[in-house]
Order: C-alpha cells, then structure tokens, then sequence
C-alpha cells in the first residue's frame, strides 16, 4: 500500500500530473497584476500578517509585464532544466478572481492560449468567488483543466483574528460547496506554525481539512519575512518558531492522517533568501524534503495509514 505512488509514501502532485497527462507538467508562475480586498481597504489595509509586499507571489513573474512575456521568460528557465513537457498557467500573487469578470476573462485567456499549456491554477480567496466568477471559472474548466487554491491557513477562527485572513471558517465552507457544485477541484493551503497555535491547534486543522470536499493541499511553514505585520509580534516575543524536527514530525503526521486519495501539492514552502528571517532551516528545501520521505519509509507509515480508523502514530 505504502509505494502506491511511485517513490514516494504520499500523493504527490508530480505523481497525479504524470498519470493525468502522460508527460512532466510545470507550473509557470504569474502575476496578473490583481489586489487582494485584504489590502484595498474592502476588508482590511494590512493583508494577512504573513503576506509579503508581493502578496505571496514572490517566485511569480513580473506583474509590468504581459502574461505572455511572463510565461515566456519562465518557460525558457524552465527548458534549461527539462527539455520537454506541458505547462499549469498558475496565477499565484494576490487574490486572482478579485477584478470585473471581463479583465479576468481576458487575463486567463491569455495564459491558457499559451502553446503546451494543460492547466490553469487560480490562487484566490473564497470570499472573491461571486456567481459570475463561478460561472466563468466552470467555462474555462470545460476547456482545460481547473483547479482553485484556498487560502484557509488554520480552521481555529480565533487565530485567523490574529493572523488578520478576515473571514469566518463558514465562508470558506460555501466556497467549497459552490466549487464542487460546477466541478472545480479545490486545493487547500495550510500553515503550520501560526502565533498562538499548538501542535493541538494543527492537528485540528488537518483533522478538519481531512473531512471536507477538497481534491489537494498545500503544507506551509510559517516563514517570517521582513516587511510583514507579523515582525510586530516576533518583535515582543509572541511568535516561536518549529525546530525542523517539530515540522517534519508534523508533515508525516498530517500525510497519515488526511485521505489517500488527496493530492499534495506541497510539503513545505519557499521564502526569498533576502527577506526571511526566520527560520533559517527552512531554506534547505530538500533536506527537508528528504528527511520526511526518510521517516515515512523507516516509519512504514504512509498517505492515509490512519484517516479510516483514527489511530494517532
């Protein structure tokens, strides 16, 4: 059961793209240019405290630049690497559903245009998800395939005050719905290491995330930049940070105990090298990696081993 997936003893993205279009697919990065209500003033002017300036699409393309130029820039860095396969347009910084339908119609169009492109990936927040967008989101699906990030962070609504998401755990949760009603995949983002939060905290997170409709999940360290609203609180004390072996334990954890069948789009995030502060272990991305493929299999443990019949490792 534990090697089901190729290599590894998780669902990886890598693993579904592969078996779904038969080659490597790549994700291209993009900034369209979009705000986020979080930062407008419609909702608050400070974003949610871990946000960069680049409203989480530090690795995405240049927002002064076309979409087609991103993508193109992009894919020939890519190419040095790998030769060959098809492409995800990913709109990744700030909220992407956030803009009349038209500008969006017209910004999507415009990636999934691009040769060798399979997949579109819009990162949003699921207070932005009004019926015109649904609708034009389910029309793009029925061209190529679609799927939606979800911000949710952590299902605890007194943290998500902390952390200033500025939406109640309902919204997210008619988001969904409105999602898997016209047949969008949804991928959700969680963060492990949130002020305030205890291990009990994330368990619970992922306990919730276990039981809703979502097709796949992103695993996030919490990374403190410079420039963040989170400093404040790093600054009087009132954010610790994981030790590596707190977070890796934490990952293999989370893989046993959410769905086999939920594809893991990431185990742990990136920050710039020159904004992070904290912490530092964090920037040796395989290492990481690595360790938790380590344990798994020393472990024989493996994506799902406990969702059924609830036992904790």
């Amino acid at each position: 059961m534990g090697m089901q997936w190729g290599d590894k003893a998780y669902y990886s993205l890598n693993y579904y793209l592969r078996k779904k279009f038969g080659c490597k697919v790549f994700k291209i990065s993009l900034d369209a240019g979009f705000s986020c209500p979080n930062r407008d003033g419609r909702i608050s002017k400070e974003g949610c405290i871990f946000c960069s300036k680049r409203g989480s699409g530090d690795f995405a393309g240049n927002r002064k630049v076309s979409i087609t130029e991103q993508f193109e820039n992009i894919k020939q860095m890519m190419s040095k690497k790998w030769k060959n396969g098809k492409y995800i347009a990913y709109f990744q910084a700030y909220t992407n559903t956030y803009a009349p339908v038209r500008v969006l119609r017209e910004k999507y169009e415009e990636a999934v245009n691009q040769e060798g492109v399979v997949a579109l990936a819009i990162a949003t927040r699921p207070d932005c998800l009004g019926y015109d967008v649904l609708n034009l989101l389910q029309e793009f699906n029925r061209k190529v395939y679609t799927w939606v990030e979800l911000g949710l962070q952590t299902s605890d609504d007194h943290t998500a005050g902390i952390i200033n998401r500025g939406y109640k755990l309902e919204t997210f949760e008619k988001a969904v719905a409105s999602l898997r009603k016209i047949g969008i995949d949804v991928v959700v983002h969680i963060i492990m290491g949130l002020p305030g939060e205890n291990k009990i905290n994330m368990m619970n997170t992922v306990k919730y995330i276990s039981h809703q409709d979502i097709q796949g999940v992103k695993i996030h360290l919490l990374h403190l930049m410079k420039h963040t609203p989170l400093v404040k609180l790093y600054d009087v004390g009132q954010l610790k940070f994981m030790t590596k072996d707190e977070y890796i334990d934490m990952v293999c954890w989370t893989l046993c105990n959410i769905p086999s069948g939920m594809v893991i789009h990431r185990l742990t995030g990136d920050s710039p090298r020159n904004l992070l502060i904290g912490p530092k272990w964090s920037l040796k991305k395989w290492e990481i990696l690595n360790e938790i493929d380590r344990r798994m299999k020393d472990r024989k443990i493996y994506q799902g081993i406990y969702f059924q019949n609830k036992i904790l490792p």
